[in-house]
């Protein structure tokens, strides 16, 4: 268990963000000759160098089991075609907590990721997009930390070979939750426990994700700034390729899904519509680029800028992403990266969990790119 030191949370700046200032101090980035920062590396780095932040001990435990799993969800991944992992589990019927036929490689994915967290030694509660309640970790193993996770985001696609991905946040459990079962049966105590857990996106200690394309990415932030992290298949090591990743203060792409603009509001409408015509305060004409796997659109935009949303319409006034799994821990990642994350009514991290599926509309990216939305909603106030 984390010892008495306070976890490194987020902060929570202005609307409009600056570069964020590590909270703590950073190893050396740049590969040695010869010598590669590996993910690995760089945890016990950054334990050792901020022996302030205790969290940071525990988080090398965890993150060697998110490792652990990512690497055999992308190994699953990439042979899913060749050995019967595509199409809809039981043949189609099964449905998650969401209302969403689960796909085959959801449920595998969800209990790889499940079972390495649970044996970390460090989980006091995992919370998955695919179960329909948080689960308590066998006493044996629990530790005080929390994890929410969707395990395959983008799994609609998997049968057409286009990218997916794991996204995952990790919280300091405030509560001391254990159970001597893991099953889905709990007492009332124990569902009040869970519920009071539930934190906002500043809560956060650690998030990430880890997308499955042409070669195996992990994106992650302890609070210190946002790092990259390639699979190199002949070792089986997360090397760092994108330290101290920083968004373009103002991008050239937009990501919506425009098949619903008929129920936007006329403030996004008219903001899309700037973007295409070179209207807006930058006078360019942006390009469209539309994946429709969240983990996708958001690396791209992370590296190349501009702006990605999934907001609330007049069919799903909540929009479709989920706070929990999706949302704040993508928040805090494009936050430590410079980027904006906002629900386009407030910043998305300070977002309060009323209930475990909770859905928020998301609007992230360049700060420049998102700002300009937020002035065009106030000025229509």
């Amino acid at each position: 268990a984390a010892g008495s030191a306070a976890p490194r949370r987020a902060a929570a700046p202005s609307m409009v963000t600056s570069s964020p200032k590590a909270p703590g101090r950073n190893p050396s980035l740049a590969s040695d000759a010869g010598s590669p920062v590996t993910l690995t590396r760089f945890m016990i780095e950054q334990a050792m160098l901020n022996v302030d932040q205790e969290h940071l001990q525990d988080l090398q435990s965890l993150m060697a089991a998110i490792q652990m799993a990512c690497k055999k969800i992308a190994a699953l991944v990439q042979k899913s075609g060749i050995s019967n992992l595509t199409g809809l589990q039981e043949g189609g019927g099964s449905v998650n907590v969401q209302g969403e036929e689960q796909k085959k490689l959801d449920v595998i994915s969800n209990e790889v990721l499940k079972s390495a967290l649970k044996f970390s030694g460090k989980m006091g509660i995992v919370a998955s997009e695919e179960e329909d309640t948080p689960v308590l970790v066998d006493e044996m193993w629990s530790g005080n930390y929390i994890s929410v996770f969707d395990p395959l985001d983008g799994s609609s696609n998997i049968d057409a070979g286009i990218a997916t991905g794991t996204i995952f946040g990790i919280f300091e459990d405030t509560k001391t939750c254990l159970t001597e079962t893991w099953e889905d049966e709990i007492t009332e105590r124990e569902l009040a426990c869970m519920t009071a857990t539930m934190q906002p996106g500043t809560g956060l200690v650690c998030s990430g994700y880890c997308m499955y394309s042409s070669s195996t990415v992990m994106v992650l932030t302890f609070g210190n700034g946002t790092h990259g992290f390639t699979l190199d298949p002949e070792i089986g090591e997360f090397i760092m390729t994108h330290p101290n990743i920083q968004i373009p203060a103002r991008g050239k792409i937009y990501s919506f899904n425009e098949a619903n603009e008929p129920d936007w509001d006329p403030v996004l409408k008219q903001y899309v519509q700037n973007l295409k015509t070179g209207k807006g305060t930058s006078g360019e004409k942006y390009s469209a680029r539309y994946i429709g796997s969240m983990v996708a659109d958001v690396h791209r935009t992370l590296l190349y800028g501009g702006v990605f949303g999934y907001p609330g319409d007049a069919k799903n006034p909540n929009g479709k992403l989920r706070l929990m799994y999706e949302c704040a821990p993508m928040s805090f990642l494009i936050e430590q990266a410079g980027g904006i994350a906002t629900t386009t009514t407030g910043r998305c991290m300070d977002v309060i969990p009323q209930d475990i599926h909770q859905r928020v509309p998301l609007v992230l990216g360049s700060k420049d790119d998102v700002q300009e939305l937020l002035d065009m909603y106030e000025a229509a106030k």
